[in-house]
């Protein structure tokens, strides 16, 4: 019989601890699934991986772990890996002995406890590691133990807390890499809380955005990136050009849009009333007022330019302000300064409207 699809259930969870809170979470995480939660400071993140570790009891609703009701064990007794944002890693130990303490702590002897790290050391590539104190490490190193000492007790579920944070963004890049390779060579089930999109993007399967102690959005994270439900997931996902604005007429499903100093056509159902999004990376720079097939055209003239690596950001005056991502070629190529005139191009269909 095989098992079932969603590993982790979470009904109408809700907490209030501190200045944070929890508000009626329900999620389902899939097995095997690599599943991002992202989200501001304070938005709950943090917390609701307590909860589901067991490190502290919601004041409502239930926690579903592989068809058994967790929500009053204890953190011990669910088998579910927790990494913090600090690592928590024991200094005055070596590296393998930081690995081996959960396995020590659930009753296996000296020898099974070493024999369990060298397996793991040498599928996540730490071997050379284990004889070194956490002081010596670097950032990504401990990062590393971390990962291997919650991956050591064979859970259920990993928790990972802003894993990245710490890390200079050379080592984030690389971490983000080793991550995708041993969830590749291991097959776990994660999830993983951020409040960077870029990480949400290239590591998760689906996400969740959360603000306020509430979801606001599941999704893949194309699909959350390209049809955000709300400003306020439009703005975590990237997206600079928010405007508001009415539906003045439309064709079928095709609507010109009146946002105060310019028009807007999109596709939608939607009238009166509307906030209209359109993502920087979606809009097309030319010199000319060249045919294409995007509906929308606009003249404007450059107001700024800031380097945005790996891309450049201007910041395009066309009766109401844009911002767009280009590449440092088609700077060049376009000569593209403060003061020029442009046209910017865009599809109906990558324009949001909620």
């Amino acid at each position: 019989m095989s098992e079932p699809e969603i590993l982790l259930e979470l009904k109408g969870l809700s907490k209030s601890w501190k200045e944070f809170r929890i508000r009626n979470v329900s999620l389902e995480i899939r097995r095997g699934e690599y599943f991002v939660v992202m989200g501001p400071t304070g938005a709950g993140k943090t917390l609701l991986l307590q909860l589901i570790a067991g490190i502290h009891r919601p004041d409502s609703g239930r926690i579903i772990l592989d068809g058994i009701d967790v929500t009053d064990l204890p953190p011990e007794r669910r088998n579910v890996g927790y990494v913090p944002q600090n690592y928590a890693l024991f200094p005055h130990m070596t590296a393998g002995e930081n690995i081996a303490y959960g396995l020590r702590v659930r009753g296996y002897s000296k020898g099974e406890a070493d024999e369990v790290v060298g397996e793991i050391s040498r599928r996540l590539g730490i071997e050379e590691l284990l004889d070194r104190r956490v002081s010596t490490l670097s950032g990504g190193e401990q990062q590393r133990i971390a990962l291997a000492r919650a991956l050591a007790i064979k859970p259920k579920l990993l928790l990972l807390d802003e894993p990245l944070s710490a890390l200079d963004a050379e080592t984030r890049e690389e971490i983000r890499e080793y991550l995708r390779d041993i969830r590749r060579a291991l097959g776990f089930t994660a999830i993983h809380v951020t409040h960077d999109f870029v990480e949400a993007a290239d590591l998760g399967d689906r996400m969740a955005v959360m603000f306020g102690g509430e979801i606001l959005q599941v999704g893949k994270p194309i699909d959350v990136m390209n049809n955000p439900r709300s400003e306020v997931v439009a703005s975590f996902t990237g997206i600079k050009n928010l405007f508001r604005g009415r539906v003045v007429g439309r064709v079928g499903e095709l609507a010109e849009i009146d946002v105060g100093g310019a028009r807007i056509y999109a596709l939608t159902k939607r009238g009166g009333e509307v906030s209209v999004a359109v993502r920087p990376e979606s809009i097309i720079v030319t010199l000319e007022p060249v045919k294409t097939s995007a509906r929308n055209l606009l003249k404007g003239v450059i107001r700024e330019i800031s380097e945005k690596p790996p891309l450049v950001s201007l910041k395009v005056e066309a009766g109401i302000e844009f911002t767009v991502y280009v590449t440092r070629n088609a700077v060049e190529d376009l000569n593209l300064k403060e003061g020029k005139n442009v046209y910017l191009a865009f599809k109906a269909s990558d324009v949001t409207v909620f």
